[in-house]
């Protein structure tokens, strides 16, 4: 595995801080940190899966595709049109299978929990498959709100500065 796969794969977002002159009660509840919503423009979840539950993490990802193809809803179909999903050629340093989640574009708001998302959409879903679909998780996903800072399809733009 590359070095940089490895360094975003370990990459985890530092708790926030209090300022010191603010009590616990004064600051703003902490969002869900299982919440899978994006706030740039593009997003990538990482998910490393144990590889005795391959099969069971997969049959989730399609049933929701599935689900998700048939979907009248516009916010969930606007973000199923830029939702991606590879699996690595590479293993993590553990041996875990990869997957990586591309949303380009990720919609501002929506939350990209496959769980949650099937629990909403199937309504025969075989009733173990989200308890086997959460014990396949080898850590837990890691989350990255992207910002483009190079195409490299285009010259780049000079940028003069002020005199």
């Amino acid at each position: 595995m590359s070095v940089l796969l490895a360094a975003l794969l370990l990459a985890q977002p530092a708790a926030p801080q209090a300022p010191a002159n603010q009590t616990p009660a004064q600051l703003t509840p902490p969002a869900d940190p299982a919440s899978s919503v994006f706030t740039a423009a593009a997003g990538v979840l990482l998910v490393t899966i144990k590889p005795a539950s391959v099969a069971d993490y997969e049959l989730v990802i399609r049933t929701l595709q599935t689900a998700l193809a048939a979907d009248p809803d516009p916010a969930r179909a606007a973000a199923a049109r830029g939702w991606r999903v590879f699996k690595a050629a590479e293993a993590d340093a553990k041996g875990n299978p990869v997957y990586v989640h591309l949303l380009a574009p990720a919609q501002p708001g929506f939350d990209y929990r496959p769980s949650l998302l099937v629990d909403e959409l199937v309504a025969d879903l075989a009733p173990d498959l989200l308890s086997k679909y959460q014990d396949a998780f080898a850590a837990p996903p890691t989350k990255l709100n992207l910002t483009e800072f190079a195409h490299m399809a285009v010259a780049p733009v000079e940028i003069k500065k002020p005199d």
